[in-house]
Order: structure tokens, then sequence, then C-alpha cells
């Protein structure tokens, strides 16, 4: 009796008796019994089905589904979200660019160069510590080469940072081919081993440390007269110190140094070599993707993956690294496109693009966050997953204690990608970006995040092609074409500009996408360090812990604290 509803007239109005509680709970329970099991019913398995797609219901970040239920998102609502398994009909738009064979990298100097041995004073010796991972420390010994070509000085082989997060023993020579960085630019810059022995014994340098991004003007005004005095400097934490913006000589003089004279010793490029073999062996061409998960770059992103209480905890303790970063906001860091993508989103942007899942990936990557939960999809979306583990075993022993020399493989694999796809625009992209438009323009594919960060968000509102479509349209201008670079902007090691020539009919003209006025003279800001940014960390490459321990002789060049990375907005641009 208590189940049925009864209405009594009592003083005018119409009254419902109250139902008992223990009734009501069990109606509830049994519609919402009916309602899964109808939803169950209707909607198609996970795996791949008769009409060739794979259905993906992933509104929350795959290394969740195991975790505890207080980190889980309510997922009602979630749509279906069917990924063909076939690539597009683009067929070899998707791999090369159409426009790439009108371009070519052109470093030789100008008939106005001086040679080396009319210009460099015997007196002048210029020593660099450098800073960062094996490619902050690239751009540091490039830079470096050019600052004594400034200061007509003899340049001693640097010095590689030995103090970062993963304590790596190896120096210069264990790197790179010590012999043909000094032969191949003997006409350029005079370089020694060390400095001559007085007394004896070898000199103290004077240490000291420049503002970011000096100019020649600056170098002339603060090194300069350090070297007539002392003879012997040394730049500390040298990364990023030298102008973005200088006269085409120079210009020129570091892609001679970036991409002819910094050489990787044999045992590296042989084992290179023989990874890229093997990928060869498994497909004609493949994907080289830079992915960028780590913990240690999410920590320092600020971004937020939907992780609850055990991300935030987890990442929040690595961020407490770095002593100078700044409160971050989440969304808005997403929103404007300073988030790096999962790895299923990456896989959904290559799979929108027209990608198909035959197609091989070779993944460079440290430790990604999750692990393997958080890599299924990606492996789902592209079942022919590689890694410099998974292609060599035995044969990486040699290389796995040192961060750099790993690093060192993912850059030559990376390198020699059909398509190389970057999740992030740090050290080792941009790098690789620049050298890829040098040597013939090959592909090179960077997200727009800024635009697919509301796509993903929303992804499960639409259907594929209409999702797909969007993609498409958001990744015109970051995919690698020739002309994308925009007029004045980019930073020198990723649009190498004075230094891809155009080719014409009958001849060869320069191709310049963005003049620089008054390079040698531009103004810029020269604060000893710049705020922050995850977009400067590269793989497997930590930023120093805490304060330099060098003993700099001008105190008022050194940073008080903190971790030393430039800003994203003053090395590089979109």
């Amino acid at each position: 009796m208590g189940s049925r509803r009864r209405r009594h007239h009592h003083h005018g109005r119409w009254v419902v008796p109250a139902v008992p509680p223990a009734a009501a709970a069990f109606a509830a329970a049994g519609l919402l019994l009916l309602v899964v099991a109808f939803h169950c019913f209707l909607s198609p398995p996970l795996s791949d089905g008769g009409g060739g797609s794979r259905v993906f219901r992933r509104p929350n970040p795959p290394f969740l589904l195991n975790k505890p239920a207080e980190v889980r998102r309510n997922v009602i609502g979630a749509v279906d979200f069917a990924v063909p398994s076939g690539g597009s009909k683009l067929g070899e738009e998707l791999w090369e660019s159409k426009a790439a064979g009108n371009f070519f990298g052109c470093s030789n100097a100008t008939k106005r160069f001086a040679d080396a041995e009319a210009v460099t004073k015997s007196d002048r010796y210029l020593m660099i510590a450098t800073s960062g991972g094996l490619n902050q420390q690239r751009t540091g010994i490039i830079d470096a080469v050019v600052a004594s070509r400034i200061l007509n000085a003899t340049l001693v082989i640097p010095k590689l940072d030995e103090e970062s997060f993963w304590k790596d023993a190896s120096d210069f020579a264990d790197i790179f081919d010590v012999d043909s960085f000094i032969s191949s630019l003997s006409n350029e810059v005079k370089i020694v081993r060390q400095v001559p022995d007085r007394n004896g014994k070898p000199p103290l340098p004077y240490k000291m440390r420049i503002p970011r991004k000096c100019t020649p003007k600056c170098y002339e005004s603060r090194v300069l007269p350090a070297l007539l005095k002392k003879h012997v400097v040394q730049l500390t934490k040298f990364d990023y110190r030298l102008s973005n913006k200088l006269e085409t000589d120079l210009q020129k003089l570091r892609c001679r140094v970036n991409y002819h004279a910094l050489r990787f010793t044999d045992p590296i490029l042989k084992m290179g070599e023989m990874l890229v073999q093997r990928m060869r062996e498994k497909s004609g061409r493949f994907i080289a993707l830079h992915l960028r998960f780590e913990p240690d770059m999410l920590a320092f992103s600020g971004c937020y993956y939907g992780g609850g209480n055990i991300e935030r905890r987890e990442l929040g303790e690595i961020r407490k690294r770095w002593k100078t970063l700044h409160a971050s906001n989440p969304d808005r860091e997403r929103r404007h496109g300073k988030c790096p993508l999962t790895p299923e989103e990456v896989g959904l942007m290559l799979r929108a693009l027209g990608f198909g899942k035959d197609v091989h990936l070779y993944v460079a990557s440290g430790d990604v966050y999750g692990g393997e939960e958080t890599l299924a999809p990606l492996k789902a979306l592209f079942p022919n997953f590689h890694s410099k583990e998974t292609l060599a075993n035995k044969e990486l022993a040699p290389f796995l204690p040192y961060s750099s020399r790993m690093a060192a493989l993912d850059f030559l694999v990376c390198d020699r990608s059909d398509v190389f796809v970057t999740n992030n625009n740090g050290n080792m992209a941009r790098m690789l970006a620049g050298r890829r438009r040098y040597f013939g323009h090959r592909k090179t594919i960077r997200p727009n995040t800024k635009k697919l960060c509301s796509l993903f968000l929303n992804r499960t509102s639409m259907s594929w092609d209409t999702f797909a479509s969007k993609v498409q349209t958001f990744q015109k201008g970051f995919m690698g074409e020739p002309n994308e670079i925009k007029l004045g902007r980019g930073e020198f090691h990723e649009h190498p500009v004075d230094c891809i020539c155009a080719k014409s009919k009958g001849k060869t003209g320069q191709s310049r996408p963005h003049l620089v006025k008054g390079a040698g003279e531009a103004v810029e800001n020269h604060s000893i360090d710049g705020d922050l940014d995850w977009k400067d960390l590269d793989y497997g490459e930590h930023t120093p812990l805490g304060r330099d321990s060098s003993n700099e002789t001008e105190s008022d060049d050194i940073r008080v604290g903190g971790s030393d990375i430039p800003e994203l907005e003053d090395i590089m641009s979109d």
C-alpha cells in the first residue's frame, strides 16, 4: 500500500503521501541497473570491429583508469569516439613538403669574413662552462665559437655541465669529435684543447657571467676589458648568452658550427645508424616523436591532467626543486597552449592528420608519467611502437649510465626520420627543427596546442570526421612548410633563415623569410636570467638545481638562487 500514490483533498490542497525511504532506494537502484544494462547493450566493444574502426572512450587521462575512485572524474555522458584504422588519401603530402626541393642550406663565409689567423690575438683565451642538458649545452658551444670570433680570442674546448640533475660525467670528447671540431673551424676561430701553461702551471681563468642575449657591443664592453687585463676569461653558465640577432656572417658561422663542425663521436654515430637501420628494416619510412611527457616536465609546466590530489601531490613535490617558479594556473596555461599534449592526444592528432595505424612510430622519451597506462592509448592508435630500448638491448649498455649520450642517440634517430613530431618546443625540438630545415626542409610537425586544447576537451561531442577536419585546419602553419616562419620572429637555432637559400631558374638566391634590421646593434633586455618555462627543458636534460657553485669574480652578474633558463618569449616564438 505504501507503494501506491493516493491523492487526498485536505483543506483545499492535494496531498501526496510520503513514500518509505527503503522502497524509494530500491526503485532508484532498479532503474539505474536498467539504464546501465541498456547502455552496455547498445555500446560497441573497445576492440577493432568489423568496420575497421577502434572506439575510444577517454574523458579522463589514461593513467587514471586504475587509480583510486577519489581521483576519477564523472564519466557519465561520454560520447563514443570512432577512429578509422586507415590513413587519409593525401599520400605523399603527409610525408614531405612539395616546396622542400626549392630550398637548400647555404652557410659558406662571404669574402669579407677574414681568416682566423688574421684576426686572432695570441694573448686572449676564452673558456666557457656550459649549462643544462645536451642540446642546451650545444647552443652554448655554438655561441661560444661566435663569441670567440667577436672577441678575436682563441677558444678553449668547452667544459660540459656535470652538475645537473642527472650527474652525467661525460666531457666534450665523450660526446663530440674534438679533432673534427678544431680542424673544420680552423679558418674561422682558433681552438685549443687547453690553455698553455705559464711558468709550468695552467693559468687560473678570470670567471664572470654575462647577461643573456648579449650583443657584440655587449661582449666588447663587458668581456673584452677583462680579456685585455687577465688574458684568460671563463664565462660561466653559458647558455643563450649571445644575441639571437647578429650580422649575416656571424649567423652563417653559427650554422657552420652547428651543422658541420659539431659532430658526434664515432661510437654514438654508429649506434645511432644501427637504430635507424633497424627502423628502416621494419618500415620503409617512419615518424619520430619527441614525446616529452616525463614527470619533471609536467611538474615544471604547472599543467594539470585530471589526476586529482595524487597528481597534484606527486608533481608538486617535484616542482619544489625549482625555487623561483611562480604559482601556476593550470587552466590558463592549457588555454594559452603552454601544456604538452598527452600521448593519446598526440596520437589522435596524427591519426586526424591522416597517418594510419600501420605507420611505424619511434618515440624519444624518458620515463613517461603514468607509465604504460599513459602510453596504452597511443600504442592502440599506433601499434608499431618503437624506442631505442626496444630496438637495441645489450648494445645500449655502454650508453645507459650517460643521459647526454642517450639523448644524442634519440637526436640522431629523430634527425633521420621521415617525419619528426615534437610535443614541445624545447632545446632538442628547436635544434632538430633548424637542422631539418637546413638539410632540405624535411617534414617537422608541431602541435598547435593553443587551438587544439579546446578541441580535445570537447572532442566527445563531435564525430570523428568533424574532429579530424578541425585538426587539419588548426595545424595549417605548423606542418614544417618552408614559408611558415613569421616575419621577425623565431629563435635562430630553430629558424636559421640566414643559412637557407632558395633555388630559382638558372641561379640561386637567398631566401630571407624574416629580415633583421641593424641586427648587430639590436637593443635587447640584458637580464642575467629570465623566467622559467617548461619548453626550455630538454628530454633527459634537467637544469641544475639551486644556486650555481662557480666563484664568479663579478658579483653584479650573478643570479641569486633558482634555476637558470631563459624566458620562453625571449628565445623562441611559435
